[in-house]
């Protein structure tokens, strides 16, 4: 399966992984992606690093020029990227892809993108020990589903934040880096097990505190994440439900965090999942990580 790692000439926390990916392990260079190098890993031939010359959340199916221009015909995509908040607090977060209304930063209206629960959930695990072992000070977790771009294939975006001073340290961006080539480093025999429920996260804030939590301390594993803001705009509908479950691959049930919510809108989407038939999973049927 190739993996597809896009970076960005716009993005200087995106060159600064790509460099520490460039620095960490052996690449070769295969071809050129709008004149700018297409580097395989050595270990892994599978790992390709291409690098755009726009914004990201912006650029449309790069899985389709890369095919056309490169030969090559990427099953996922990794975005590394930088990540802004108006806090400017330390991060390093993995996300989802889509839109679940007006596609105000890139992507489509009311558009998800599949997601990749098992890949995912295991990036924000090692990159939560990487962090701690490298005693950053950054808060490691998800984020829900915001934000393109359009995109065919599974996708994902991980990403150092908040501020310009963050996205051109080294220490975060290496984390990040040894992460990625810790998960896909063919030698590594503590593969993760595709037998874990697959979720879809409901409720909560922006960083899926909840969700955050439930994936670092149970089996079980994540895809789509839709937050209380969402809901209380009133843009999920049943399309949108029906949207969550076909773009999380192998779905097991629906979590939802009840405290972010209030009951009358627990009670109203229990409902809904019951007629539909659609699992509700609580944290008390989840196995802890040994």
């Amino acid at each position: 399966m190739t993996v597809l790692i896009v970076a960005s000439n716009k993005d200087p926390a995106s060159l600064n992984i790509k460099n520490c990916l460039l620095n960490q392990s052996k690449w070769e260079i295969i071809n050129t992606f709008y004149e700018n190098d297409v580097y395989k890993n050595i270990k892994n031939k599978k790992l390709i690093i291409v690098t755009i010359n726009d914004k990201k959340i912006f650029h449309d199916n790069i899985e389709i020029e890369v095919q056309k221009t490169i030969g090559l015909k990427p099953k996922q995509a990794i975005f590394i990227s930088r990540h802004t908040s108006k806090t400017g607090n330390p991060t390093l977060t993995v996300h989802p892809i889509g839109n679940f209304n007006k596609a105000l930063f890139g992507g489509k209206d009311k558009t998800l993108i599949k997601t990749s629960p098992i890949l995912m959930t295991n990036l924000l695990r090692i990159l939560k020990i990487n962090a701690d072992e490298n005693n950053l000070y950054h808060n490691v977790c998800f984020e829900v589903t915001h934000h393109g771009p359009n995109i065919s294939i599974p996708s994902l975006f991980i990403e150092v934040g908040s501020t310009l001073e963050e996205w051109e340290k080294i220490s975060p961006a290496k984390v990040v880096a040894k992460t990625l080539l810790e998960y896909f480093n063919p030698d590594n025999r503590k593969k993760p097990s595709n037998d874990i429920p697959i979720l879809v996260g409901l409720g909560g804030g922006h960083y899926a505190p909840r969700f955050t939590d439930v994936a670092l301390e149970k089996k079980v594993a994540f895809g789509h994440m839709i937050p209380t803001y969402q809901i209380n705009s009133g843009v999920i509908d049943d399309e949108i439900i029906g949207s969550v479950i076909k773009n999380t691959p192998n779905f097991s049930g629906i979590y939802i965090h009840k405290k972010a919510l209030k009951k009358s809108q627990v009670t109203e989407f229990k409902k809904l999942f019951q007629i539909k038939g659609i699992n509700l999973i609580s944290s008390k049927e989840l196995e802890k990580i040994n």
